[in-house]
């Protein structure tokens, strides 16, 4: 998926890309096409978080580049930043929560990549869900442990996936 072409960061930062794509160590990454499933589950996601954002005191967003090092940009499909976590036009401080929803493309390599990246940028909690398959992976650690409830412990802050998949369904129906 990357270019040959490498780039500074300076020009990647000042160029629109359509979709949006990720800068990693000189190279333009496309960032994988949502299909339907892809686009209603990551909506469904911001829209949990976005429902409690208050009372959790977080900000979640879409889609919100990330520098994650000098020369790594990432954009998860959601992230969730802790309301004292100043707003930026690139973020450029550790998410709470990082995101990931598969795209039918993805695969578990390409991905594990991403995940290695929010590890040492300090993302405290990696989740990684399958719309088609409605599953999802705590990858925090960096394992993948198969999750239907995330929590970030010692807080109120969760996604319950059966409950998610059953507020899509209806909501579909």
């Amino acid at each position: 998926m990357a270019t040959s072409t490498r780039i500074p960061i300076e020009q990647y930062l000042k160029t629109p890309y359509e979709p949006d794509a990720e800068f990693v160590n000189g190279e333009i990454e496309e960032r994988a096409m949502g299909e339907y499933d892809h686009n209603m589950v990551q909506w469904a996601i911001l829209d949990w978080f976005r429902r409690h954002d208050k009372q959790w005191q977080t900000r979640s967003v879409q889609e919100q580049r990330t520098r994650l090092s000098a020369d790594i940009i990432r954009i998860p499909d959601i992230s969730v930043w802790e309301r004292s976590v100043p707003i930026e036009p690139v973020f450029s401080h550790p998410q709470l929560i990082a995101i990931e929803v598969l795209s039918p493309e993805d695969r578990q390599s390409r991905m594990q990549g991403k995940v290695e990246d929010y590890r040492r940028f300090a993302v405290r909690h990696i989740w990684v869900v399958d719309p088609t398959r409605r599953v999802g992976w705590d990858c925090s650690d960096g394992n993948w442990m198969r999750a239907t409830r995330f929590e970030v412990s010692g807080s109120p802050i969760h996604l319950d996936l059966d409950e998610l998949f059953r507020e899509l369904d209806d909501a579909e129906a």
